[in-house]
C-alpha cells in the first residue's frame, strides 16, 4: 500500500511541477523573449542608420 501512496505522490508532484514550468514559460520567458527580440532589433535599426543615415531620399546640398 505504501509504494501505491509514493506513486500516486510523484505522480501529483510531477504533474504540479509541469503546469509550472508551462506557466512560467508562457508567463515569464516568451515575454521576457519578445522584448528581447523587439529591443535587439531596434538596436540593430538604430546603429545601421547611424552608419547609413536615416531612410529617405538623399538631400539637396
Amino acid at each position: 500500500m505504501s509504494v501505491a501512496g509514493d506513486e500516486t505522490s510523484a505522480r501529483s508532484r510531477r504533474r504540479r511541477m509541469e503546469i509550472f514550468a508551462f506557466l512560467f514559460l508562457t508567463a515569464v520567458m516568451m515575454p521576457a523573449l519578445a522584448v528581447a527580440a523587439v529591443g535587439s532589433y531596434g538596436l540593430a535599426v538604430w546603429i545601421y542608420q547611424i552608419v547609413a543615415g536615416p531612410p529617405g531620399p538623399p538631400s539637396r546640398n
